[in-house]
C-alpha cells in the first residue's frame, strides 16, 4: 500500500481546508485509516480515524470542526477541516492499518501535507 496526502495550504483563522489521502496498491488489505498531525516541537498525534465499516473517531480538539470520510473501498480518505484555528497548524499525515496473512498487521504512512493557519 502506498499513500499520498494532499490539500494542505495557508488559510486564515476561521477558514476551511480539505485534505485528501489517495491509497494505491493492495487497498483490500486496509482495515482502517487515520489522520495524524505534528506541530513543530510536538509529538505526532491522532486527529481522526475511519474504519472500513464507516466508524469514525476524533480527537477532542477537532470534534465538531473536522470530518473524516472515505470511499467504501478505502481508495480515498478525506479530512474536511472547518473553523480552523492557529493551533491547527501542523504537518498532517495519513496512515493506513493493513493486514495480510503473509505480513500480518502493518502500518503505512504517507508523506505529510502542511497546513498553516494565520491569525
Amino acid at each position: 500500500v502506498q499513500l499520498q496526502a494532499s490539500g494542505g495550504g495557508l488559510v486564515q483563522a476561521g477558514g476551511s481546508l480539505r485534505l485528501s489521502c489517495a491509497a494505491s496498491g493492495s487497498i483490500g488489505s486496509i482495515n482502517s485509516m487515520q489522520w495524524y498531525r505534528q506541530a513543530p516541537g510536538k509529538q505526532r498525534g491522532l486527529v481522526a480515524q475511519i474504519t472500513t465499516t464507516g466508524s469514525t473517531n476524533y480527537a477532542d480538539s477537532v470534534k465538531g470542526r473536522f470530518t473524516i470520510s472515505g470511499d467504501n473501498v478505502m481508495n480515498m480518505m478525506y479530512l474536511e477541516m472547518h473553523s480552523l484555528k492557529p493551533e491547527d497548524k501542523a504537518v498532517y499525515y495519513c496512515l493506513a492499518h493493513t493486514y495480510t496473512t503473509r505480513l500480518g498487521q502493518q502500518q503505512v504512512w504517507g508523506r505529510g501535507t502542511q497546513v498553516t493557519v494565520s491569525s
